[in-house]
């Protein structure tokens, strides 16, 4: 993409004397990217994405950055926009209880790294984060997901939009636009109307192939940890629910029969138990309320006492969908983190079973 200032010296004629640009036959830029900030900040700044669903409360606070170059050249009236910026958004959430008090506040940025005169028939890549990933966070992280995503590729796609119709020029444009316009330019504009649909219906089409040729693959997680107790104590405190709640800090029930459900960090994962043998095997059905729907994963759990006192846990988390039902491809990394540290560690530092 030519840049603003840049073009071909022969295609840009000095200005008249009177400073007219008739019909606007030559070539003029005009550089729109303090326009395009004014613009996204008034359609980002400000949204309310969710307000009391789900207890939870979410929406945008300000556009922080728009960094890039943006601009729209005109030739004989056609309108030909060059932009390629990326932008960053704050927002803040927060989930309440049954009665109305806040469990957790938390902030967090949404990501947007290339909007693209190029990909124009494309949504951009959107990236969001928050600050607090516990439980109770990434459920809040994926309400935002689930629901400002859409909003904000919404408000993305009224920018393009804006961009296409000359932005900040569409005004000028339009002024000087000649009154009636001849069969010949009818004929031409219907000719581009045309175009554009055709272009728009193949870039779908591509996008329909694409998205049926994906398919999202699975992964397994083996894990040993060592605890400084008897393997009838852990067996205890991973089918215990208020023992759940203890070292998670966050709501569990779990039931201690074969086939009885289980809930655990505020639901955000649900199963069942498939097969228990009391101090040594638990063996589980797991799935995440932000995977896929249909899929559910394995928990393979065996606790090993090679001596008194020292436990040996054993770990084999298999079926985890590499992507979750937003496209994020981080879900093996943060369940195999999430056993780790909110888990295993937890149980360390609560129960003092620390090697």
């Amino acid at each position: 993409m030519a840049k603003y200032g840049e073009g071909d010296k022969r295609w840009i004629v000095e200005d008249r004397p009177d400073g007219a640009n008739v019909h606007n036959w030559h070539w003029a830029e005009t550089d729109c990217l303090g326009w395009s900030r004014d613009l996204l900040a008034k359609l980002l700044n400000n949204l309310t994405i969710l307000d009391g669903e789900g207890n939870l409360h979410l929406r945008t606070k300000t556009v922080d950055k728009v960094d890039g170059e943006a601009y729209v050249n005109v030739r004989k009236g056609k309108i030909i926009p060059g932009y390629e910026i990326s932008l960053n958004l704050s927002w803040e959430g927060e989930a309440k209880d049954g009665d109305g008090k806040s469990l957790l506040k938390v902030d967090g940025v949404v990501e947007i790294p290339y909007i693209s005169d190029e990909n124009a028939d494309e949504d951009p890549e959107v990236k969001i984060s928050v600050k607090d990933e516990g439980p109770v966070g990434r459920r809040i992280k994926e309400a935002m997901v689930a629901k400002g995503k859409p909003l904000i590729l919404e408000k993305v796609r009224v920018y393009v939009e804006s961009m296409a119709k000359g932005g900040p020029a569409k005004e000028e444009i339009e002024v000087k636009k000649i009154a009636p316009k001849s069969n010949s330019t009818a004929a031409a504009a219907a000719a581009a109307a045309a175009a554009a649909a055709a272009k728009k219906e193949v870039a779908v089409e591509k996008e329909e192939a694409k998205k049926k040729e994906s398919k999202k693959g699975f992964k397994t997680i083996s894990l040993t940890e060592k605890f400084s107790c008897r393997a009838k104590d852990m067996f205890e405190i991973l089918m215990d629910e208020n023992r759940w709640k203890g070292f998670t800090q966050s709501n569990a029930k779990i039931s201690k029969e074969v086939g009885g459900p289980i809930s655990i960090f505020d639901g955000s994962v649900t199963g069942s138990n498939l097969e228990l043998q009391n101090g040594s095997l638990i063996v589980q059905k797991w799935r995440f309320g932000s995977w896929p729907d249909g899929i559910d994963s394995t928990v393979r759990l065996t606790l090993e006492e090679p001596e008194p006192g020292l436990t040996v846990v054993k770990l084999t988390h298999t079926n985890i969908p590499e992507e979750d039902r937003y496209g994020n491809a981080t879900v093996v990394e943060n369940t195999e983190r999430g056993w780790r540290d909110l888990i295993f560690q937890r149980i360390r530092a609560v129960f003092g079973f620390g090697i």
